[in-house]
């Protein structure tokens, strides 16, 4: 793994900038534009979703997603408990209808109409306790929105990645599975690439990654390409676990 050390650029003044470790991904970091656009199109189409709901957004890190989500939510509280990634949030996002409450995923239970919990199940040793708790905690009618990414496009060899924060990584069917043990309807979702993404995965097929390197156009190449890549370049789609096995991430919606 890369030993490169980034950090945000061009924070507002007064707000710490964070550095990228890998536990979690953060905007105004170019050379993480990829992963930070593959989150933030699964938070807007969330927050479609969550239209004049009160929303908490578990583990929410940075604090991004949840500015998102306040665009369009009555309410939402952001819960994280890593100190430097609360105060961050806490300076940089600044709303009405938003705030953070730096405490555990396991044991804050402010109640809610809607739960966001994206890409963090994999980070955790009880994943049915932690689906437990967000049924307890969300309103008649609620909804959870809980993602993960899909281990048979994340590792090689569909079997495990090599992200030291994963204590485990879910093929689409143990995901179902483990959602549908917790919560009586499992509506469930894969993120695919589109547009720019879409057609650099047929010209890689078509053999890029070995003309790129030949033409010594790699770094110019990324250096434009990865900053260039917005939410437009990924696409949700409806469908049963064995369908979603090319899926990257998967979203599930929960409700009880």
């Amino acid at each position: 793994m890369s030993t490169e050390t980034y950090v945000q650029k061009d924070q507002p003044e007064g707000v710490p900038p964070l550095e990228l470790t890998g536990e979690r991904t953060l905007p105004d970091v170019p050379e993480e534009n990829y992963w930070f656009q593959r989150h933030l199109v699964v938070y807007e189409w969330i927050a479609e979703r969550c239209r004049g709901l009160r929303v908490v957004d578990m583990a929410c890190g940075e604090g991004y997603g949840s500015e998102v989500l306040s665009r369009t939510a009555a309410s939402v509280t952001g819960v994280d408990a890593n100190p430097e990634a609360h105060a961050h949030a806490k300076a940089k996002y600044t709303t009405d209808t938003l705030r953070f409450e730096r405490d555990l995923v396991e044991t804050y239970s402010e109640p809610c109409d809607a739960i966001v919990f994206l890409q963090t199940i994999e980070h955790v040793q009880d994943p049915g306790a932690i689906l437990e708790h967000f049924k307890r905690q969300l309103a008649p009618g609620g909804v959870a929105f809980v993602s993960t990414p899909n281990v048979l496009t994340l590792a090689p060899d569909g079997k495990r990645s090599e992200n030291p924060w994963h204590v485990y990584e879910y093929r689409p069917e143990e995901y179902h599975e483990l959602c549908a043990e917790h919560f009586g309807s499992v509506e469930f979702h894969g993120l695919f690439h589109a547009r720019k993404l879409k057609a650099q995965d047929l010209a890689i097929k078509a053999g890029w990654d070995w003309l790129h390197p030949k033409l010594r156009i790699t770094k110019p190449f990324y250096d434009w390409f990865v900053p260039a890549i917005n939410v437009g370049d990924f696409t949700l789609r409806e469908g049963a676990p064995e369908e979603l096995h090319g899926a990257l991430d998967l979203v599930a919606v929960l409700r009880a």
